[in-house]
């Protein structure tokens, strides 16, 4: 398994800062309530001073959808999507125990996590601009053409695993209870982005040595070391 950024991706945007995590050993039957709930606590606290649309974090993700020319009201980076649910809610529906956590993480950081089961990506896996022939298959079933230039996770086979950089995963390659294997990719683009990704990287990995006795493969990606490779 290969992870990359397109050339032109760094290109167009110098400030991106990735962290991949690599991690084996996941089942569908832990227990995360207890982390959940701190993260969730760290969210609210957050939430109570600014609205989500205010964060730093978030307020790069909605210039960089502008670049892209999309209307960042109309689609909303991830971890954004997240806080408004949860503002509304004041929880997030459970759907597997490690898409839970890194929720809960992705709310308390307001930065976008991916989480991709590898048993269903076709070889290396590239955030790129998408050609127009790519495939994309939502969760509703329905398959999708990506429009070309938009910003997609696509592997080998041009299957798209996400649309509009980090506003939407695809079904296929989302987290099941039959997944032993994930990447886990985590995108910020604010000021303080590659100091945060260190933080949330190194909580995401002391949580799941906790729960799942996982110790993940970490890296931090720039423009001079762009892959993440295993």
């Amino acid at each position: 398994m290969r992870f990359s950024h397109a050339n032109e991706i760094w290109t167009d945007y110098p400030e991106l800062v990735p962290g991949v995590m690599w991690v084996e050993g996941i089942t569908g039957d832990a227990s995360v309530h207890a982390p959940i709930a701190k993260f969730n606590r760290i969210a609210e606290s957050r939430l109570a001073t600014h609205t989500e649309g205010e964060l730093p974090e978030v307020q790069a993700w909605r210039r960089v959808f502008s670049r892209m020319g999309l209307k960042p009201t109309q689609y909303r980076c991830a971890s954004e999507s997240l806080l408004r649910r949860f503002k509304k809610e004041k929880a997030l529906p459970q759907l597997h125990p490690l898409v839970d956590l890194c929720n809960a993480i992705s709310m308390a950081f307001a930065i976008p996590i991916a989480v991709f089961d590898v048993s269903k990506i076709d070889g290396p896996l590239e955030v790129r601009y998408a050609a127009g022939t790519e495939t994309y298959l939502a969760f509703s079933g329905e398959t999708e053409k990506p429009e070309a230039k938009e910003v997609i996770f696509a592997d080998q086979a041009g299957q798209a695993h996400a649309r509009r950089w980090t506003n939407r995963q695809s079904g296929l390659s989302a987290v099941r209870d039959t997944t032993h294997t994930a990447l886990i990719v985590s995108e910020a683009m604010h000021a303080s982005a590659h100091m945060d990704m260190q933080k949330l990287t190194t909580t995401l990995a002391e949580e799941l040595k906790a729960v799942w006795n996982a110790t993940p493969k970490i890296r931090i990606l720039d423009k001079s070391a762009p892959q993440f490779e295993v």
